[in-house]
């Protein structure tokens, strides 16, 4: 039986981030990119629904839960009801850790909620332990 192939490098990977904080969008870039990582970036949750609609293939959403016009929730959802995304991983970035919304965002799949801020270090672990990486 032959072995499991390697997991792809990191730059052939592609998130899409969903973030509407330019200061956070703008961390999350910079530290995605400069682990090789290609990031295509929504600033609203509509703005990622309809990303999500086209034909990129994206490795991984990393969402914010509270944006405008859709929630990190609804985005989740709406991979998770999709055939061809739906095992896609999705981490949802929130400052609002409210109990019901981890909660609901694990009943609907999501594989992390993570809490801001955030120590960039331990989000990007977590990514790559995701992504099977490095």
């Amino acid at each position: 039986m032959p072995l499991p192939a390697p997991p792809p490098p990191a730059g052939s990977l592609r998130l899409l981030v969903a973030e509407d904080e330019p200061h956070i969008r703008r961390i999350l870039v910079t530290l995605l990119e400069a682990s090789g990582f290609r990031i295509d970036v929504a600033t609203t949750g509509r703005e990622a629904l309809t990303m999500l609609e086209g034909q990129i293939r994206y490795d991984m959403v990393i969402t914010d839960l509270l944006m405008p016009e859709a929630t990190g929730l609804q985005v989740l959802e709406a991979v998770r009801k999709n055939p061809s995304r739906r095992n896609t991983p999705v981490v949802i970035l929130t400052a609002k850790g409210q109990d019901t919304d981890r909660e609901q965002a694990f009943a609907l799949g999501v594989d992390d909620f993570v809490m801001k801020p955030f120590s960039p270090k331990k989000l990007l672990n977590r990514v790559d332990q995701i992504l099977g990486q490095r």
